[in-house]
């Protein structure tokens, strides 16, 4: 396609709902994602040091 001005391109050909709308899930997916991945380590690590505290403790 081609676009003879800035308005035209974002208006993707009437697409610009699903086309701006995919970008923008897929970058808040991208912004979310190693958020909940730091989370879950941290509960896990967490969770481990737990263990090894009442296993050292039951000794």
């Amino acid at each position: 396609m081609q676009w003879n001005s800035a308005t035209e391109f974002f208006a993707m050909g009437g697409y610009a709902l699903y086309v701006w709308g995919g970008f923008g899930a897929c970058a808040l997916l991208m912004l979310v994602e190693p958020w909940l991945v730091r989370r879950r380590m941290r509960e896990a690590m967490l969770n481990l040091r737990r263990l090894n505290c009442a296993d050292n403790t039951d000794h």
